[in-house]
């Protein structure tokens, strides 16, 4: 457990870094030199993916609480809108004209989603806390940068429905995917 907490801790630590701390930030790079900075952060970051995806797949799962009956069905619904948000902050999108930050939202869905399917240990520290650093994001990231200016290009109708189309296979891939990487089948047989 103390592996994946680790992982939780230096994950939300480096990213929120620069909306929490900009000054130290800024202090660190000007030390090391831009791209050193930027380097450092990705390993960082890099350690901090390893941790959680070594701590997850070695600490036992213990009950905590009892997810709801239908958590399990909500989480596959809230995957989708999840990976929808994800691929919307990369570029010009609708959704960008109501959600300011879509890839913080979609890391919160993930988060609450997951939650509401399992009700294990690790699940509680893996996907609150990562739900916990989105939602912290957020907010530190909108007070830094003042009051919300819409973006002015909209995607066309082409690029939104290519959009969908890349969430759906990324959504099937990520199904067949999550017995290897999360070590727990989607969809149990």
């Amino acid at each position: 457990m103390a592996m994946l907490i680790t992982g939780v801790l230096l994950w939300s630590l480096v990213h929120l870094m620069k909306s929490v701390t900009p000054a130290l930030r800024a202090a660190i790079q000007g030390a090391v030199g831009e791209g050193p900075h930027k380097g450092l952060v990705a390993l960082l970051l890099l350690v901090s993916l390893a941790l959680m995806i070594f701590g997850w797949r070695t600490t036992p799962a213990e009950f905590v609480y009892d997810p709801p009956a239908w958590g399990r069905h909500a989480n596959m619904a809230l995957m989708f809108v999840a990976i929808l948000l994800l691929g919307a902050a990369q570029g010009a999108s609708r959704i960008r004209q109501w959600l300011r930050h879509p890839m913080l939202t979609g890391v919160l869905i993930w988060a609450i989603g997951h939650l509401l399917a399992n009700g294990d240990n690790k699940s509680l520290v893996l996907f609150g806390g990562l739900g916990l650093w989105a939602l912290i994001s957020i907010i530190t990231v909108s007070r830094n940068e003042g009051a919300w200016v819409k973006p002015a290009k909209v995607a066309t109708a082409g690029r939104e429905l290519l959009s969908l189309v890349i969430t759906a296979i990324l959504y099937a891939i990520l199904m067949f995917l999550h017995p290897w990487f999360a070590g727990v089948p989607v969809i149990a047989g």
